[in-house]
């Protein structure tokens, strides 16, 4: 999922591998996916072999439900890794999925002000990556 810009390597795009394909692949297509453990029934992220609750390698992919609540959030002023620079300032946040695990991604479509704990966000995708905005209920 690696790319190049202008003959340089993207640093924002996460190299696929043969275990993570499924998960980029869906979220190319708008998908978001987490891992869930058969032995204890318990969701993880970010995508795993073995259940990090249990141990048990009995985990399949699901599709999430893209429901977040803001867990904390830092706003970045300052990265000087292309192509965050153009991007700043920009809200890199821990969301808490509604299937349970946290996750770390970035917060759009939000002014800071307005962020909150605990705050309702629903997925979006940027290039094939999952971000999070206020839900527009």
């Amino acid at each position: 999922m690696s790319g190049a810009a202008g003959g340089r390597s993207r640093f924002d795009l996460p190299e696929a591998d043969a275990f993570t394909r499924a998960y980029w692949d869906a979220a190319a297509q708008g998908r978001l996916l987490v891992r869930r453990c058969g032995a204890c029934g318990r969701a993880h992220h970010y995508p795993r072999e073995f259940c990090p609750h249990c141990w048990s390698e009995d985990v399949a992919w699901e599709p999430a439900s893209g429901r977040a609540a803001l867990y904390t959030w830092s706003v970045v002023h300052r990265n000087d890794l292309p192509p965050f620079g153009d991007r700043v300032p920009y809200v890199a946040a821990v969301v808490d999925l509604a299937e349970g695990p946290r996750m770390m991604t970035e917060v759009v479509e939000c002014a800071a002000p307005e962020l909150r704990v605990g705050m309702e966000l629903e997925v979006a995708f940027r290039e094939g990556v999952p971000v999070f905005r206020p839900t527009s209920r």
